[in-house]
């Protein structure tokens, strides 16, 4: 009943936005649409001439940014149709809502969850630098040892090998690690528990805690991440790896230590390159705007080849290699994996080589389509020009030889996790507008006793 009649809402709240620029806005409405579509794209050009340029062009792009919004608004005003145009668009984002929440149903179900005894001698390592400080905050060393965990908090003036110190703690009998503390940290003890075949727990302090959220973790209060150690249940996830140069084709698997681990994604091309520089831990945002012009314009880095189970993509400026695709159709763009144990990489590759190219990818939503390619693969190679390329690996940059090859390890990792997570839902698919029209006149029909369409 519910989803039927969020999907009538959504259909009548679509008819509505429209019915209130025909009703309220005659033929002017139309052309104002039209106007705010140009808007659109002058603004999606605006960015491109932005990052690819500077000196007064990137000037006059900075200009433009900001009056074609005021421009495009004031016209609205003018025509007495701005409210008409706001109404319009809350009804049109309402719709869209009203429709994923009908197709929820149709998402793919939650991950299945596995027994777990308590353990007996838990490790955990924590950074307490991770999330401004959130092992501080939060207490988790106090909390975790009084549950009767061993713990480690790194000393932010030595640098640690935390693979070493989770290899040392199965040396002394250690029956699971974890690790409270940023996505690279984790990946480099994940690699620890998978050779050992030891449950992993993911404390959710670091800044961002990609891995915490995709698993359903509380990312505000990452102190309930420790309930795993009490009244936990096993997820078996996916683990991504990379391996560096070598022949095309290795004759036998890789030796332990021979490949690097991600939990979330391996990035390369223009984020790899920037995430290289020196600068760029001190300056962010300087640092990716004197860069970018010649890394977009590929005057400068390597040119990339990226072949998995389709076409090869040739000179892409941009790959994302991810554990298991990221959900696009999500408002939040590249915010969460629905699964973590599909068994497939999600590949994303960029290619925009002018301003109409980038005002099409806007306006397409963030479409695969001319400027973006996304696919699925088992194992994916990335080769280059270059005998050696950066790689930004969770977050972590790493420089690797050529050509990389990115592969899944199914069900490779056991992570223990709180039985009741937060996080847990069926995330809404992309918007379908024949789906949702079916759903809501189908279940009326069922529901009237004449059976479906």
């Amino acid at each position: 009943m519910g989803r039927r009649w969020a999907a009538r809402l959504s259909l009548a709240a679509g008819v509505a936005a429209l019915l209130v620029l025909v009703v309220f806005g005659g033929l002017v409405s139309l052309v104002l649409m039209g106007v705010g579509w140009a808007g659109l794209a002058l603004s999606a050009a605006g960015v491109w001439w932005m990052l690819t340029h500077t000196g007064r062009i990137r000037v006059l792009a900075v200009l433009l940014l900001v009056a074609v919004p005021l421009a495009v608004l004031a016209l609205y005003a003018a025509a007495g149709l701005l409210w008409v145009v706001l109404v319009s668009l809350g009804l049109w984002a309402l719709a869209v809502f009203a429709g994923r929440a009908a197709l929820v149903e149709d998402a793919p179900p939650a991950m299945p969850e596995h027994p777990a005894r308590r353990p007996e001698r838990p490790f955990l390592i924590m950074n307490p630098r991770s999330g401004g400080g959130k092992v501080t905050k939060f207490r988790l060393a106090e909390r975790a040892r009084a549950l009767g965990a061993e713990v480690v908090v790194l000393d932010p003036d030595r640098p640690q090998d935390v693979a070493q110190l989770a290899r040392e703690a199965v040396r002394r009998g250690a029956d699971l690690l974890g690790v409270a503390g940023g996505d690279g940290t984790q990946a480099l003890v994940v690699g620890v528990a998978v050779a050992h075949d030891l449950p992993f727990v993911v404390i959710s302090a670091g800044t961002r805690n990609h891995f915490a959220l995709d698993l359903g973790l509380d990312r505000k209060n990452p102190a309930r991440c420790l309930e795993a150690l009490t009244d936990g249940v096993e997820l078996r996830v996916d683990l991504g790896y990379l391996r560096a140069g070598g022949p095309e084709e290795p004759e036998e698997p890789a030796e332990p230590g021979t490949e690097v681990v991600f939990v979330n994604s391996a990035s390369f091309g223009v984020y790899a390159e920037v995430v290289q520089s020196p600068a760029y831990r001190d300056d962010k945002v300087r640092t990716i705007l004197e860069m970018l012009p010649d890394l977009l314009a590929q005057e400068s880095g390597a040119r990339l080849s990226v072949r998995g189970d389709g076409p090869v993509l040739d000179a892409p400026q941009a790959v994302l290699v991810s554990n298991n695709p990221y959900q696009r159709g999500d408002s939040a763009g590249l915010g969460r994996r629905e699964r973590l144990d599909t068994g497939e990489l999600g590949v994303l590759g960029v290619h925009v080589g002018s301003a109409a190219e980038a005002a099409e990818l806007l306006l397409r939503g963030g479409q695969q389509g001319r400027g973006l390619t996304e696919t699925t693969a088992r194992e994916v190679v990335v080769d280059a020009d270059a005998p050696v390329i950066p790689v930004g690996v969770d977050g972590e940059a790493l420089t690797l030889p050529t050509p990389v090859r990115c592969r899944l390890a199914p069900g490779a990792l056991r992570v223990r996790v709180p039985r009741h997570r937060p996080g847990v839902r069926l995330g809404a698919p992309p918007m379908d507008w024949r789906r949702v029209r079916r759903l809501a006149l189908t279940m009326g029909r069922a529901a009237a006793g004449r059976g479906p369409a």
